[in-house]
């Protein structure tokens, strides 16, 4: 970067911050996918010690435009409340199985094998308490089209809907967590979009699978991972993978407080022993969900039994 552009980088970057309750703790250079130079930003909450938001933006992009500053705004105001969380990387899917990402390479860059695209590496594991030893390396690519509903191929504006992506390319069952291998494929296009709505639809849930999902998160976010610590529950990425709103999911979750399963605190929520009671129940969920993302083989022509 240089001296010019870090400082009005680093400027806009602390005033952003600032206006979401987060401070800048480091600015610093980069380089992308292609080599091209980026700007690396550090942030993070005074109350959430040791915790921090990586932000990694092109080194020519300039936020502070009318059409992009909002959205940048809240994008930073949901990550600060994000990192309050014990785990903040970590997100829970509708079949029951925690994620935590991490190793993504922002921003995308164009595909290399000549398709018309947008790519964005990463990392999701499989955050159950164990090792995290299962896990699948990710290239999460976006169409031309439906790169043209989204202000700008920057993570501030792209990873609330990549994040849901991979969720759901997960309840599709079509990636697989494993201890090696390849970059597997997670594909967005227009159909997690709705044009008429003009506005990300990722699944149609009822009451009761919302409540599942809710205390499922809080059950592995909370109780496994957080030592029952608070998690946020009114998450807009999770109302977006819902397709839902946070007033519905507190509004759930404060149901299910009455019920004794969470303790809740404005909109953020905590697991109880009633709900680390229902241990098994979440494996069980956990269990299913994982063998789901398994190649499944015919038993019948693994023996040499069927005709072909």
């Amino acid at each position: 970067m240089t001296v010019e552009l870090q400082s009005a980088l680093t400027k806009n970057m602390e005033a952003a911050a600032a206006k979401a309750g987060l401070v800048l703790a480091s600015a610093g250079a980069g380089t992308d996918f292609h080599g091209a130079p980026t700007a690396v930003f550090e942030l993070s909450v005074p109350s959430a010690a040791g915790r921090t938001l990586k932000l990694e933006l092109s080194e020519g992009f300039d936020f502070s435009k009318p059409e992009l500053l909002p959205e940048m705004t809240a994008h930073l105001v949901t990550a600060a409340k994000r990192l309050s969380n014990p785990r903040p990387e970590c997100y829970v899917t509708l079949g029951g199985l925690p994620l935590a990402f991490g190793k993504f390479q922002w921003p995308f860059h164009r595909s290399t094998s000549g398709a018309d695209t947008y790519i964005v590496h990463g990392e999701m594991r499989l955050a159950d308490g164990g090792p995290e030893t299962l896990f699948a390396k990710l290239a999460a690519s976006v169409t031309v089209t439906f790169a043209e509903i989204v202000p700008a191929m920057e993570q501030p504006y792209a990873e609330s809907f990549i994040y849901n992506a991979v969720r759901k390319t997960v309840d599709f069952g079509q990636l697989e967590f494993i201890k090696s291998g390849n970059r597997q494929p997670v594909f967005v296009t227009t159909r997690f979009y709705s044009r008429w709505q003009k506005k990300f639809v990722f699944t149609e849930t009822n009451d009761a699978e919302r409540l599942q999902y809710l205390l499922s998160k809080v059950y592995w976010l909370s109780g496994v991972l957080g030592a029952s610590k608070p998690v946020w529950i009114a998450d807009p990425q999770d109302a977006q993978y819902l397709n839902t709103t946070e007033a519905d999911l507190l509004r759930m979750a404060s149901h299910e407080a009455g019920e004794g399963l969470m303790t809740v605190d404005g909109e953020f929520a905590a697991a109880t022993p009633a709900l680390m009671a229902r241990a098994e129940e979440f494996k069980a969920a956990l269990d299913a969900a994982l063998n789901f993302t398994k190649p499944q083989f015919n038993e019948s022509m693994r023996a040499g039994e069927a005709n072909m």
